[in-house]
Order: C-alpha cells, then structure tokens, then sequence
C-alpha cells in the first residue's frame, strides 16, 4: 500500500491547491487501460452469443456491455424470446 501510495502522489506538493487532481490524475494513470478494453471486448463477444443464443442479441451485447460477466446471468435468466408470430397474409 505503501508503494501505491508513493506512486500516486510522486511529485506531487500536498499542500497545493491543485493536488487533489494530480493525485487523481497519477492513479488514472496507473490503470492498464489496453487490458481493460480486450477483457470488456471479450465479455461483449460472450454477451453477444448468448444473446443470439437466448434470441435476444442486443440485449445480451448491452448487458455485457454494462455489468461484465454479471450480464451474462442476467441474459441466461431471462426468460428466451418468444418468435414473432405473423398473421396469414390477406385473400384478395
């Protein structure tokens, strides 16, 4: 925790008005941002095919889009999609 924190607050003068920001910033920075992005792309590719497979597509790309993996219990609770049923088409 120690490291973290020296980390976070390198360079930084606690008792600047802005420090609260470069604090904030330093942390922001410490993100890995390109694993994030491949891990939620992953979740969405998950989300997606149990959405086509549930029949609801969209939906299983939003809730993954939103919740991770936690969108992928969502989509399989949900109840399947009930097909569009059409009625005959008119005699002339």
């Amino acid at each position: 925790m120690d490291e973290l924190l020296a980390r976070a607050t390198h360079g930084v003068d606690p008792n600047s008005p802005g420090a609260f920001w470069q604090v904030f910033l330093n942390l922001w920075a410490m993100v890995p941002w390109t694993a994030l992005f491949w891990w939620n792309l992953a979740f969405v590719a998950v989300g997606a095919l149990l959405g086509w497979w549930r029949g609801r597509l969209w939906e299983g790309v939003a809730w993954a889009w939103f919740l991770g993996p936690i969108g992928w219990l969502v989509i399989c609770y949900r109840p399947r999609a009930k097909p569009r049923v059409e009625p005959p088409p008119l005699r002339r």
